[in-house]
């Protein structure tokens, strides 16, 4: 398995990259999202990659960042969810949009991801809010493993934790949309959300 490579950027015309290491040079193909965070041609560029091995080709797709590595990976582990289509919606939102549509449930920003139809939306949440941060702050485990570090908005922040509380993320999204004011912390967030319930 190919993890990892350093090497110069010989070329980059989206979704394809040419990293030369030691003298051979790779083909990569990497979400959108990534070229906006390359370096320049000549430059050295490193790159955590997944490798896909099909019996008419070895598939190498790279990732500027370990998260989304980790998002592309928990992406291939849904039901009917290929490397093209993780890369497409990997293309569309970044980590921090994927992982606010997932604990808000938003499937109309999904579906506007090409060839993500309204049935991959929902199977896209459906088994990827496990798999991604519910409790921010806290260290790395099993469920949170597949988004890395990717940062969420406090809105984010405050479902996430309401949802490892023990709501239903649908519940969760409801709590903190009748929270009234703007700019406040997701601590405050959920305590007001938590406060609406009781009252």
């Amino acid at each position: 398995m190919i993890g990892r490579l350093r090497g110069t950027l010989v070329r980059k015309e989206p979704p394809a990259l040419l990293v030369e290491v030691g003298g051979v040079g790779y083909e990569i193909e990497a979400p959108m999202t990534a070229f906006y965070e390359l370096p320049a041609v000549g430059e050295t560029v490193t790159l955590h990659t997944h490798l896909v091995v099909r019996e008419d080709a070895h598939l190498l797709y790279g990732f500027v960042r370990e998260s989304q590595r980790r998002l592309f990976r928990g992406l291939l582990k849904v039901n009917g969810v290929g490397p093209r289509m993780a890369l497409a919606v990997l293309s569309g939102l970044s980590d921090e949009e994927f992982v606010r549509c997932v604990a808000q449930e938003d499937i109309a920003r999904l579906t506007k991801v090409p060839g993500v139809g309204r049935k991959t939306a929902e199977r896209l949440i459906v088994e990827m809010r496990d798999k991604l941060p519910v409790n921010p702050g806290a260290p790395a485990t099993a469920a949170s493993a597949a988004a890395g570090d990717v940062a969420a908005d406090p809105v984010s922040e405050a479902v996430s934790a309401l949802i490892a509380l023990g709501y239903k993320p649908q519940e969760a999204s409801h709590m903190v949309r009748g929270v009234p004011g703007k700019d406040l912390s997701a601590e405050e967030i959920i305590r007001q959300a938590l406060k609406g319930m009781a009252g």
